[in-house]
């Protein structure tokens, strides 16, 4: 007999904890090993993994039993891993055009880079206190939204909505600033 077998992902798809139990104690380790291959990062990938699990049982409902869960699981965690290799990609393009737009403002005359650089910090300082030390790690450390919120003791998410206020706020200053 095949694990799982046909009866076990029925059992998973009507909610039982007991069968998605052992789905997961039979599965946990080939998918660490899977997502520490392509990640390079032991811990990074037991996050994909518990994330993949998480999101396989809230979506039961549509295991098809019949249907091979192994290839399923495997590409799932395919996909959570290239999302989070996009996801990287965009915060180095982020941080990159922040730097670019740092060097342009070096390459102006004196006064009016002072006089950016002033108006950069009066607003910086207007941000509330938590949303000031988000910006500060994530663009002057380098920091990632997850090493934030570890930081921090906050999720990601909550850093990731932090940083995009943060920076919307900025843009609309800077908009008022320049008009």
């Amino acid at each position: 007999m095949n694990f799982p077998n046909e009866q076990i992902l029925y059992r998973v798809t009507q909610g039982d904890e007991a069968a998605f139990s052992q789905l997961y104690t039979h599965f946990r380790s080939p998918a660490l090993k899977f997502c520490t291959t392509l990640l390079k990062d032991e811990e990074e990938a037991e996050n994909i993994t518990q994330d993949v699990f998480a999101k396989i049982w809230d979506r039961r409902v549509q295991i098809k039993p019949e249907h091979s869960f192994q290839a399923y699981l495997f590409v799932s965690l395919r996909n959570q891993i290239f999302d989070q290799f996009k996801k990287f990609e965009k915060d180095q393009l982020l941080r990159k055009q922040y730097v670019d737009r740092m060097t342009i403002m070096n390459d102006e005359d004196s006064d009016d880079k002072e006089a950016r650089i002033q108006f950069l910090q009066v607003a910086v300082d207007c941000l509330s206190e938590k949303r000031r030390q988000i910006l500060k790690l994530n663009i002057e450390e380098g920091k990632s939204y997850k090493e934030i919120a570890t930081y921090l003791n906050i999720s990601t998410n909550t850093v990731k909505n932090q940083l995009i206020k943060a920076k919307e706020i900025l843009r609309r200053q800077s908009r008022i600033a320049i008009s």
